[in-house]
């Protein structure tokens, strides 16, 4: 397999026209009219022709673009209702989007009398597996739930002809990608229409999509062009003196396998890495008060790719070759406006995407808006995440970790555990011991948080168009060990 990667690729080869509300056939314009659309969305009309023709594709597109009535409405088309069978499966990082897509697969195709059914996690199983009993066609769900029924065989892929990696980024920041891995395991011999939606297409996405996908196509609506070279540029306004509790919040929602966290002065480099070691994140510093043995240190944990987070001084940073950073953090703006530019393109490279995030105060964000001014730079505010959309996220974490866990668990270790379950409903039932199950949870996570994210293997990220070798099908069952 050709597995070099080419950033120039502007158009998938035989590119197909975009088309328009009144070309769709008349089945996709009537469930696109019950949720009273009259015209389709940018990343719809350049989309549903390559999933109608079958053709494999990584669409880069942004959140809240239209992409689930992307992948939804060519399944009117492409699904036969009179087989209950699950014949596609939408694999999302989140309980929350698993709801959403699968209330839209409901609004859209529902008329078609193709069943859809959420699957995830924090519920029980029954009325899951009463849905799937009945014969789901269309399967949403969060690739640990998702694997739960594979295993307890309430679940089948053998009649699976469509496959959905929804923000994608999204769920391998999660760590689900064992997961994925162990469901490639369940799906059938042959060849599946597969397609990969994420915002962003770091290194570690486009090496996802080379075990996952066959000659993958890729197309961007990020940008009036296609390309895969795509740097965020996003600031923080940030109130008062919060920017390390925000810094932190930050952390925890994206995720990253790997970052740079810049300040302008040695003693807020050692401040920014101790803050960040107590809270139980693999953090270290760099700045020019380490002795030579200890930069030694520092420097061999990051050419090995060990250390998570690493907060430096722009001089210190200097010559370091740091590969596949997803995210850049600027917790101070840089005094000089060269300094942006060294600080963010130290993320996106080797045709990567990346994320460039710039924490500023009421004066640093006029300081930092006369940058992105001065070179053109797209740069876009977000707000604040809120303690709650932090909480949602960590609980959707650690649940998918305990429920991997407890997957690997044996007879003999679920047998032992069950002389625990007495004392877990007391504590569940009993408010005043609810600070016994947090403090569990609460130590669990940390320690998850200094083991090295599950990503994909490592080789080259593939060219979108690259053809496996001759013979060779990425989706064929991988047989299993006895």
């Amino acid at each position: 397999m050709n597995t070099s990667f080419t950033p120039s690729t502007t158009e998938p080869p035989n590119p197909l026209p975009d088309i328009t509300f009144e070309q769709l056939s008349p089945r996709l314009r009537e469930a696109a009219a019950r949720t009273a659309w009259t015209q389709l969305m940018p990343v719809q009309a350049r989309t549903i022709p390559y999933l109608l023709a079958g053709r494999n594709i990584m669409v880069q597109a942004r959140t809240g673009s239209g992409k689930t009535g992307a992948f939804l409405l060519p399944m009117l088309e492409r699904l036969d209702p009179a087989r209950p069978h699950c014949q596609a499966l939408i694999l999302v990082p989140t309980r929350e989007l698993a709801r959403q897509v699968g209330q839209e697969a409901e609004r859209l195709c529902g008329e078609a009398k193709l069943r859809s059914v959420a699957i995830y996690g924090g519920v029980s199983y029954g009325a899951q597996m009463d849905v799937l009993k009945g014969g789901a066609h269309i399967v949403v769900g969060t690739p640990g739930r998702v694997l739960d029924h594979l295993l307890k065989r309430t679940l089948s892929f053998k009649h699976l002809r469509m496959l959905i990696f929804d923000e994608a980024d999204r769920m391998l920041s999660m760590g689900f990608y064992p997961d994925m891995k162990h469901i490639q395991r369940h799906l059938p011999e042959g060849t599946i229409n597969t397609s990969m939606f994420s915002a962003t297409f770091p290194a570690y996405v486009m090496r996802t999509a080379c075990e996952f996908m066959r000659a993958p196509e890729f197309i961007s609506l990020s940008r009036d062009h296609v390309h895969v070279t795509d740097t965020e540029h996003i600031f923080y306004a940030i109130p008062g003196m919060d920017k390390d509790r925000t810094l932190v919040r930050l952390i925890e929602i994206e995720n990253p396998a790997a970052s740079l966290i810049f300040c302008n002065t040695k003693a807020r480099v050692h401040y920014v890495s101790v803050v960040l070691q107590r809270y139980g994140y693999d953090a270290d510093e760099l700045s020019a008060d380490l002795s030579q043995a200890e930069r030694e240190r520092v420097l061999e944990r990051v050419r090995r790719g060990t250390l998570r987070f690493l907060v430096a001084t722009n001089v210190a940073a200097r010559g370091l070759d740091i590969p596949e950073l997803s995210h850049v953090f600027q917790y101070e703006t840089p005094e000089d406006t060269e300094g942006y530019i060294h600080r963010a393109g130290r993320t996106g490279r080797a045709g990567a995407a990346g994320v460039a995030i710039s924490l500023v105060n009421s004066a640093e964000k006029f300081a930092l808006q006369r940058i992105a001014k001065h070179y053109g730079i797209d740069l876009q505010e977000r707000p604040l995440p809120t303690d709650a959309e932090v909480e949602a996220v960590v609980a959707e974490r650690v649940t998918a970790l305990l429920e991997a866990r407890l997957r690997g668990r044996d007879k003999l270790q679920t047998e032992r555990s069950q002389r625990f379950a007495p004392l877990a409903r007391s504590l569940i039932e009993n408010e005043d011991e609810l600070p016994i199950l947090t403090m569990l949870l609460d130590d669990y996570y940390q320690q998850m948080l200094h083991a090295p994210l599950p990503q994909p293997s490592e080789s080259p990220a593939p060219t979108p168009q690259s053809q496996p070798k001759p013979g060779r099908d990425l989706w064929r069952r991988k047989p299993r060990r006895r």
